[in-house]
Parts: structure tokens; C-alpha cells; sequence
């Protein structure tokens, strides 16, 4: 059985919560889901206002909120301190490595890195629930130099 389109699952969440599924909801949707990237919120705006110029940033903020408790979207904090979201995938879980640089965000799974963290847990009496892994670096191609902001 395959898994509905994020749109759809959203447009369920939306009814069995008594809200409406609004042209701006779904262009918010859209941009975030076609992007298939970590973004943060102004990013969203941007995009979703290719699709519909009439959406304030409020109503994306409240959509991306939704669309985490719905289960369809994570929100991230990283090193940079901005929240960013990225979209829950059948993958499951993955780690992080996140150039200073640049910003790129690589998601990478390593199952040594997962069993390691599990037996370290474990030696020490401890059972994990979950655990954030993220690697901050520099990108060592392709990577624009850096801001003199920084």
C-alpha cells in the first residue's frame, strides 16, 4: 500500500482538525514540499509567494506549525540559531552535516554510527529515545567564500 502525497495527507490532518484547506495553505505546501530542501521560514514565504502573492509570513509561520504537528514536517534548530524545516520522508531517520561556510545541509544515515551510539547507551544504562547528529564543517568543493559578516 502506498503512502498519500503530502498534500493529501495535510488536507486529512487539516479536516479531522476542523480547518479549512486554504489556496495559501496549499501553495505553502507546494513550495515547501517541492523544494525538497531544509528551509527556513523566510525561504518558505519567498517561495510560496511565487505561487501566491497575497501570503503573509504569519500565515506561513502558522502553516509550518501545522504541518509539524501533523507529522509531515520537522523543525530544526541548528548551530546558525534560525529554525529551519524540512519534510518528514519514508526514510526515516538521518543525520546532519551542515557547512558554516555556505549553509548546505547534507543528510547522510550511517548504520556503525547508529549501532555505536546504541551500544554507548547502553554501557552506560541508558536507553535512547532519540538523538540529533549533527557535523558542522566546510564544504571542501564549490564552496563560496565566506561572508565578511561572519
Amino acid at each position: 500500500m502506498t503512502t498519500p502525497a503530502p498534500m493529501e495527507q495535510f488536507r486529512a490532518y487539516l479536516s479531522r482538525e476542523g480547518l479549512r484547506y486554504t489556496r495559501q495553505r496549499r501553495a505553502i505546501v507546494e513550495a515547501f514540499f517541492g523544494s525538497g530542501e531544509h528551509l527556513p521560514l523566510a525561504e518558505i514565504h519567498a517561495l510560496a509567494r511565487t505561487r501566491e502573492p497575497s501570503i503573509g509570513f504569519a500565515t506561513v509561520y502558522r502553516t509550518m506549525k501545522l504541518l509539524v504537528r501533523s507529522g509531515l514536517a520537522v523543525e530544526q534548530r541548528f548551530d546558525e540559531g534560525q529554525s529551519r524545516y524540512e519534510p518528514v520522508t519514508e526514510r526515516g531517520h538521518h543525520d546532519h552535516l551542515i557547512c558554516v561556510r555556505c549553509g548546505r545541509i547534507v543528510e547522510f544515515e550511517d548504520g556503525v554510527i547508529e549501532a555505536r551510539q546504541e551500544a554507548i547507551a547502553a554501557r552506560h544504562g541508558f536507553r535512547m529515545f532519540s538523538h540529533r547528529h549533527e557535523i558542522y564543517g566546510e564544504c571542501l568543493e564549490g564552496c563560496p567564500e565566506p561572508s565578511s559578516e561572519r
